[in-house]
């Protein structure tokens, strides 16, 4: 097979000379899969893709594997050699990306190249290096074997080559898997020829077992792309579903595996599938438990699955739109485009928090879920202004002066974004609604989500210092509307801090006076609410008395929430 030129590319390992050249020691192997190999190295010897060699400095083992039809596929142990060569950063394309820019067409051709790895010439300095061993004799490869550290990169290298003119245009490409993609139907054949042409020009063959032209939908990249969106792949939920209960750790691991794989489609899905993750974590200790609760989150996936949603792909320049949610464990988002007035999901994202994350008030949880989903769907953040839906202060928290040192870190790193903050709207799709619904779980470590059974009055404190003094604002509002406003001004010198104290303290002794029982307060100082519920450590000896001073006249309140 003639391959592609050397002129064009070829595959070097630049293997650190400082490392020691590796000779494994040979293996034998059973006659069934010895009269594989032999039959393998015939072939390539035939193809012209290896040849025999004398006194190699490198020596690997085949290692034969079990292909789905029942045949052997041979390949080469390259561990040792991989480790001596250094990475090639040449950037793959990200999937969701690819994926995003293929659904919505009306017509896909999906290729494969023949033997693609193999097409790419090996230099020639480097051929012996690649040697393998076997009964019959030691050999080298002359093109590219599968199994080399950077091979992938060097081939995405020839792809962005062969194809630069046409890629993100009326093509895609990751690595060996092509795709051509038409608006209509009517220029499909045309894209394809414009293909063609290169595939001949650069001496490129395609394994015709493995393409299929002119269709409406088909797997790319483990999704099912079609002209209405994206889909999660069948083959994928089948797995999932025939799945048994899992008996052991491994059987576990294979879960979480095949969830994670469908992530993109799986609402909250940390707090969904937390018992599983959870088997993990304790595994070293208490060993496997498989318990009501795993089950039930077992058949609960297996239900989701039957049904699973419809994924969209955003237009250039629209605006996009996140909901958050947060719980005890985990935080979650959902992003999500408008089209005729119906919002339309394009990412889920979840995750499950660390023993540390988990202690985190509320507002810094929300803070959390918007800085993971931003690193997670960063290419959207980029190209597209994101309205975040809230009913949180999200803005104020993450810019107050005398926020944490890890809020102020992720107030710098999303600033590079087109961040909108605004409030949480009625939903506009069942999808959208079970997300935000099935997200308000109840935290009882977690005040936010806390909300009082029968119709409470409402508290909003409020203290500031500067240059002309210190003052508070005290509104106390019942649960007919009636409202009582106080405002407050000091003859002492007084903090910021001191003056929401002073703010909060006044607030209360209020609501006592007014013999109120279920109160809601709400003051936009997270420091001074967190001190009062101790998550917070205080070091500033005036701020502890203060916060001494509000508990005791909490202990008057029957029922307190502090937001």
């Amino acid at each position: 097979m003639p391959g592609i030129s050397p002129e064009v590319i070829v595959h070097s390992l630049n293997a650190n000379p400082t490392c020691k050249p590796v000779i494994q020691k040979k293996r034998s192997f059973a006659p069934e899969r010895q009269e594989a190999i032999e039959k393998e190295v015939d072939k390539l010897l035939e193809a012209g893709f290896i040849r025999e060699v004398h006194y190699p400095t490198w020596l690997a083992n085949v290692v034969m594997v079990k292909k789905t039809n029942g045949a052997w596929r041979m390949c080469v142990d390259y561990t040792d050699l991989n480790k001596a060569c250094p990475k090639d950063c040449f950037p793959l394309p990200r999937i969701d990306q690819l994926v995003d820019a293929t659904s919505g067409h009306q017509m896909l051709s999906f290729m494969d190249a023949y033997s693609g790895y193999n097409q790419i010439r090996m230099n020639p300095v480097d051929e012996e290096a690649t040697a393998f061993q076997t009964d019959r004799g030691l050999y080298c490869y002359q093109v590219m074997p599968f199994g080399l550290k950077n091979a992938g990169a060097t081939y995405q290298r020839l792809m962005n080559k062969v194809f630069k003119d046409l890629i993100g245009h009326t093509m895609e490409v990751y690595v060996d898997d092509m795709l051509v993609k038409s608006l209509e139907k009517s220029q499909h054949i045309s894209d394809l020829e414009q293909c063609f042409c290169l595939l001949r020009f650069y001496n490129m063959r395609l394994n015709p077992s493995k393409c299929a032209f002119g269709v409406a939908s088909g797997k790319f990249l483990g999704f099912m792309v079609t002209n209405r969106g994206i889909e999660a792949n069948p083959e994928k939920i089948k797995a999932l579903r025939d799945m048994v209960p899992p008996r052991n750790i491994k059987d576990v691991q294979r879960l979480n595996g095949r969830i994670a794989a469908l992530s993109r489609f799986l609402a909250r899905c940390g707090d969904r599938y937390l018992p599983f993750f959870k088997i993990l974590r304790g595994a070293r200790s208490s060993g496997f438990q498989w318990t009501d609760e795993c089950q039930e989150a077992f058949e609960q996936l297996r239900t989701y699955l039957a049904s699973p949603p419809l994924l969209s792909k955003p237009v250039p320049g629209e605006r996009l739109y996140l909901y958050l949610a947060i719980s005890t464990q985990a935080i979650s988002s959902v992003l999500v485009r408008e089209e005729n007035a119906i919002q339309r999901p394009i990412y889920y994202v979840s995750k499950i928090l660390s023993e540390i994350e988990g202690r985190y008030p509320s507002a810094d949880k929300t803070a959390l879920a918007l800085v993971y989903s931003a690193r997670k769907l960063r290419p959207y953040f980029q190209a597209h202004t994101i309205g975040v839906y809230t009913n949180l202060p999200l803005k104020n928290i993450l810019q107050k002066p005398e926020a944490s040192g890890r809020l102020i870190k992720w107030s710098v790193e999303l600033g590079e974004f087109d961040i909108h903050y605004l409030p949480r709207p009625d939903i506009k799709s069942q999808t959208l609604a079970d997300f935000v619904v099935e997200c308000t779980i109840s935290m009882s470590n977690d005040q936010t989500s806390a909300s009082p059974s029968p119709p409470g009055w409402t508290l909003y404190v409020d203290g500031a210092s500067g240059t002309s003094g210190a003052g508070a604002g005290v509104l106390l509002i019942s649960p007919q509307q009636i409202t009582l406003e106080y405002g407050l001004r000091f003859k002492f010198p007084a903090t910021n801090n001191v003056a929401e104290y002073e703010a909060l303290i006044a607030g209360l002794r209020l609501a006592i006076n007014c013999e109120v029982q279920n109160l809601i307060i709400y003051t936009d100082s997270q420091l001074i609410a967190s001190q009062v519920e101790g998550e917070f450590d205080i070091h500033n000896p005036q701020l502890a008395l203060y916060c001494d001073l509000s508990n005791q006249i909490f202990l008057g309140l029957p029922l307190l929430f502090l937001i």
